[in-house]
């Protein structure tokens, strides 16, 4: 199972998922059987590393987002990774147009995996430091609830 996690650019909510990700799988026991990524919806930051306001966050909580650097989600990654999860519908609207045709229901909203009515992931770049806090958040409890799916969906 190859699960890609994107956002706008690739240095806050994409890579904060990867990170969380990539922690909760391994202390699940899921790390050789899941793999997760990131990428962007454009390549504005291509190459960078996710934003030190995000890295610093996510520290802050045991995740580690080094060694990540931002990509732009490529037409390839729609035929690599079994789901696509955008951060919020904007990058859902852009991945359904990016997607080629017949792998629609690769592309599904991350948001699907947290309680509640939540919508969107919002975008922490422009705000405060309790917006990254507000992103580990909802990545969180949405890691919590992706994991409990791919327990449900693919082992029994």
């Amino acid at each position: 199972m190859k699960i890609l996690f994107v956002c706008t650019g690739n240095i806050c909510r994409s890579p904060t998922a990867e990170g969380i990700a990539r922690h909760k799988l391994r202390d699940a026991g899921l790390d050789a059987t899941v793999s997760v990524d990131s990428a962007g919806t454009h390549d504005y930051h291509a190459g960078e590393e996710p934003d030190p306001r995000a890295r610093k966050a996510a520290r802050s909580r045991g995740y580690d987002l080094s060694g990540q650097r931002a990509r732009e989600v490529m037409p390839s990654d729609f035929d690599r990774f079994d789901f696509v999860l955008a951060m919020d519908r904007g990058h859902y609207q852009q991945l359904k147009r990016l997607c080629p045709r017949g792998r629609e229901d690769r592309v599904r909203m991350f948001t699907e995996f947290v309680p509640g009515k939540v919508r969107d992931v919002p975008d922490p770049f422009y705000g405060s430091p309790r917006g990254f806090e507000e992103v580990l958040d909802l990545v969180e409890t949405g890691t919590d609830g992706l994991i409990a799916f791919l327990r449900q969906e693919y082992t029994g």
